[in-house]
């Protein structure tokens, strides 16, 4: 049954994610749960990220994909639609770019009158642009409800050196989110201006203050106190997605890895993966491999690269001598893209290393990994401080405080108290609480009424 505006027709909603991948998929996720509902759903995206999209996207008579042209920008060269292509020099005219489109976007939204807009943190011009044409805009996050407590609040326009960043801001809830000081350091970009352009804290700043209401991939269940306090930093409704929770793939495993994996016990294999656009230092890497042969279990390692340099050739240069010939039987170094959902799935992986993305952290839990996360920047530093604080259902690599250099016993010692852990009281050990928090993420009535009473707030809002 479609769900319907004041006026008695289908609601429809207009989805403009930035161009990265990370962006576009939560948003597609939520797009396929609102179509379940009845409501219409038009995708923005440039054209080349458009067949990616629609092997996720359920191409139904409720969504369609609408292209857009990214202007051409000294710089930026044209083809290159999405960050994953394109180097952090490229990725800051990509945001300038964007800023061009707005009257192209005017076109657009004049033409289909959607409802609402569901935006990003990168177009805080959009509010005013759509208001003037009678549109509700809906800032959706997909990051940690949590990280945008933590930096994106307005106390942080007067407090955001390293010192000030390594304390939360005044009435935030939890002692357990603080920051060392190299992950204060990484969190000065957020507030840096390239080529005289808004900042992202200025972008995002704006568009929490313009638009009408805030959606967050959340629930209170993980993140109530950090909602809460989103509240009352912006006095305005808040509606939530739930943690979007990925429907399992639909094709099998390559043969290569499930021929591979399948030699080894269940629950034993570490994977170990950063996604496509977090890189290891070629020191980082080393400490890593080191520390996975010293633990003695099986492992697949997936490392990438920035765009224009050769994987193959980079790997080689940063193992240590003789690794791969010592790890021969039990140790895989991959590079490029990979099933990563299927090999998380696969009954003989047991261990997932990874850089706290938030939606890997729902995919490691409802796969029934046991959690050690290795965050390499931006909010992959306060998720991880999430799942293995508040959560408790993962723990973190030991890194030092000032350069964040961690060493391969940091690696054993992370993987050893996940893997090893014996639970001596039930519901107080990490793997109880991953366990329970992997029962909740799969409980399917829990995580479908969040889209229900999503529904029901845009209901609300257009009235």
């Amino acid at each position: 049954m479609a769900s319907t505006g004041d006026s008695g027709e289908a609601l429809h909603v207009v989805m403009f994610p930035y161009f990265a991948f990370g962006h576009i998929s939560p948003f597609v996720q939520l797009s396929n749960r609102l179509c379940v509902h009845g409501i219409k759903v038009s995708f923005f995206s440039a054209p080349a990220n458009i067949s990616r999209i629609k092997s996720t996207l359920k191409l139904t008579p409720q969504a369609q994909i609408i292209p857009l042209h990214i202007p051409q920008i000294e710089g930026l060269p044209q083809g290159l639609d999405s960050t994953s292509d394109m180097t952090p020099a490229m990725a800051e005219l990509l945001k300038q770019a964007i800023d061009l489109m707005q009257p192209q976007i005017t076109t657009l939204l004049s033409q289909l009158k959607p409802h609402f807009v569901f935006f990003d943190f990168a177009q805080h011009w959009l509010p005013k642009l759509a208001s003037q044409l009678g549109i509700k805009t809906l800032r959706f996050s997909v990051f940690a409800t949590v990280s945008d407590a933590y930096l994106m609040v307005p106390p942080r326009q007067d407090s955001n050196t390293i010192d000030d960043l390594m304390r939360p801001p005044n009435g935030f809830p939890s002692r357990n989110i603080a920051l060392k000081e190299f992950e204060a350091r990484d969190f000065l970009y957020v507030f840096m201006s390239f080529h005289g352009k808004p900042s992202v804290y200025e972008r995002v700043l704006e568009c929490l203050n313009s638009c009408t209401a805030i959606v967050n991939k959340t629930c209170n269940e993980m993140e109530g106190p950090y909602v809460d306090f989103m509240r009352t930093q912006y006095q305005k409704p808040i509606l939530l997605t739930g943690p979007l929770v990925p429907e399992p793939p639909s094709d099998e495993l390559d043969h290569k890895w499930s021929d591979w994996l399948g030699q080894f016990q269940a629950k034993s294999v570490i994977f170990c993966s950063f996604g496509s656009e977090t890189f290891l230092s070629k020191e980082q890497i080393r400490e890593l491999a080191l520390g996975l042969e010293l633990t003695g279990l099986p492992f697949l390692v997936v490392l990438n690269f920035p765009a224009n340099t050769n994987g193959e050739i980079e790997i080689g240069r940063a193992l240590p001598d003789g690794f791969m010939e010592r790890v021969e039987n039990r140790g895989v170094v991959h590079t490029g893209w990979i099933q990563q959902q299927l090999i998380l799935a696969h009954k003989s992986v047991g261990c997932y290393v990874f850089h706290s993305g938030y939606s890997s952290v729902i995919e490691g839990l409802v796969n029934d990994c046991q959690l050690v996360l290795l965050p390499l920047k931006g909010d992959q530093y306060i998720n991880s401080k999430l799942v293995a604080g508040d959560m408790r259902a993962g723990v973190e690599v030991k890194r030092r405080e000032e350069s964040g250099h961690f060493g391969k016993e940091d690696v054993v010692e992370a993987v050893k108290t996940v893997m090893m852990e014996v639970d001596k009281e039930p519901g107080v050990s990490i793997r109880a609480n991953q366990n329970r928090w992997r029962e909740f993420l799969l409980n399917h009535e829990i995580q479908n009424k969040f889209i229900a009473d999503l529904v029901e707030g845009l209901k609300a809002l257009n009235v």
